[in-house]
């Protein structure tokens, strides 16, 4: 009886707010905003289906089941995973810049400043830089190549810095007239070829290849942009869930992958063997650990801590070419200085994936970190600043191996 009074009082209050309405305001219409105002509102852990439920200490302000255009929209507004989308949201961004600023500056990595050149040869090369867009192409010089070696005593207190040829670059520098064999011509590129050969030495550098670099980034975007899709889109659907969680993973994996590609191949470039031995190994555990997360059980939240460790594990394979690369260089301060940045690198992921696997800060002080600083977060932005750590690493191995060639190895 008691349950009967109830719903007739319920019925009775609905009744009267519904009268109060304005008449201008369709009632279906009123009811429809009411109803999504209250559909699409923030529940909190214990409100969840059992799939979304994955971090039982962050207890509020989860977006269940959302329908996609609230989902997308919700970039915007502020809940759990808000930080989780924007902080590897701007780190795509970033990555996304440093990228285009590789590709257009760094092909010039190479300071002419910090090259050990006498100053008027720096003076000379900087004149050469700036004539060389506008001189015309030349069709022909290779019979003058014996003459310019004898030129070009200095050359071999240069550093090796690549396989260009001199005849390669007068090639494309002097005026298209002196290929032709007149006796004036002859006498004029005779009188001038010292200075040529003089201002082109220092510029006898060819950057090596970039894909290893660009592999990285590539590899970090992908992971940045995986991630924070997933985020944003995860609570949609048990369905999405299950591809958005297979597409993180999978851009962890490429991330960590890529991130030995730079180090490995600019290390052991000149040893082609150990060089595949390691980029092989480091692609095959990367593809190993896709496969592996592919596999609904990997999903269960009580292997947290296993698909923490896989993807340590993996992080730690690349020990062994650091260790190879030092003992091989240990006399050059560059491999040194990789070296410290890639340490930095491991720190940050080390700390990022420790984080996440103990659920550090929030497991302390349940609901206390719901919308800003619980662990994922941070480890989203440990796993950006250990990607900028490996990119300032990338330019000093592109520095080097353009100065140093396979001098030395």
């Amino acid at each position: 009886m008691d349950g009967e009074n109830h719903t007739s009082e319920n019925s009775e209050l609905i009744s009267e707010t519904i009268e109060k309405l304005p008449s201008s305001v369709s009632r279906e219409g009123k009811g429809k905003r009411l109803w999504k105002k209250v559909k699409y509102q923030l529940v909190e852990y214990n409100s969840l289906p059992a799939y979304l439920r994955d971090n039982e200490f962050i207890l509020g302000h989860y977006r269940p089941e959302w329908p996609l255009k609230q989902v997308l929209l919700s970039v915007f507004s502020i809940h759990n995973e808000t930080l989780n989308v924007w902080t590897h949201l701007i780190g795509f961004f970033l990555f996304l810049s440093l990228t285009i600023y590789t590709a257009m500056k760094v092909p010039k990595v190479v300071d002419i400043h910090s090259l050990q050149l006498p100053e008027v040869l720096k003076a000379d090369l900087h004149k050469l830089q700036e004539c060389l867009p506008s001189l015309p192409n030349m069709p022909d010089l290779h019979k003058l190549s014996g003459e310019l070696k004898s030129t070009l005593p200095s050359i071999d207190l240069l550093p090796s810095f690549s396989r260009w040829h001199v005849m390669d670059l007068l090639y494309n520098c002097l005026p298209e007239r002196f290929s032709h064999s007149n006796q004036t011509d002859v006498c004029v590129l005779r009188s001038m070829k010292e200075d040529v050969a003089n201002l082109i030495a220092p510029l006898m550098l060819r950057p090596i290849t970039r894909w290893p670099f660009f592999a990285f980034l590539g590899g970090a975007m992908f992971c940045l942009l995986a991630s924070s899709t997933c985020h944003l889109l995860s609570c949609h659907s048990e369905r999405l869930t299950y591809i958005m969680l297979r597409l993180d993973y999978a851009g962890i994996a490429a991330l960590i992958s890529t991130s030995f590609y730079p180090p490995v191949y600019y290390s052991f470039m000149c040893n082609p063997f150990f060089c595949n031995l390691y980029l092989g190994f480091i692609t095959l555990l990367g593809v190993a650990t896709i496969l592996v997360s592919l596999l609904p059980v990997f999903q269960n939240p009580e292997f947290r801590t296993i698909r923490a460790s896989l993807f340590l594990g993996m992080g730690l394979s690349g020990v062994a070419p650091i260790l190879h690369k030092l003992i091989l260089f240990w006399h050059q301060p560059e491999a040194h200085h990789t070296t410290g940045y890639e340490v930095l690198m491991g720190v940050f992921y080390g700390i990022g994936a420790l984080i996440y696997a103990t659920r550090i800060p929030e497991r302390w002080m349940p609901g206390k970190f719901d919308i800003a600083g619980h662990s994922h977060q941070l480890f989203h932005v440990l796993v950006v600043a250990g990607a900028y750590t490996h990119y300032q690493a990338g330019l000093v191995y592109l520095k080097w191996r353009d100065l140093e060639g396979c001098r030395g190895n």
